[in-house]
């Protein structure tokens, strides 16, 4: 198993959490798949009032996955 630290732009440096709008940045989606896969809970997100954000810890597991 490989334990390199997974590359994110240097921009998301020492952030911990992300908004849907920053994932087409990531992933190679467009606004509107993120927003879908989100609703369908395939990226694991978390709703603070009307704000919908998705912690590091996901973004950096689907990086990884093989």
């Amino acid at each position: 198993m490989d334990n390199s630290p997974v590359l994110l732009p240097p921009k998301f440096d020492g952030r911990a959490t992300f908004s849907v709008d920053e994932l087409p940045e990531i992933f190679p989606i467009s606004r509107a798949g993120a927003y879908a896969a989100v609703a369908k809970g395939e990226i694991g997100s978390i709703r603070i009032g009307r704000r919908i954000v998705i912690p590091r810890a996901v973004i950096e597991r689907m990086l990884t996955a093989a």
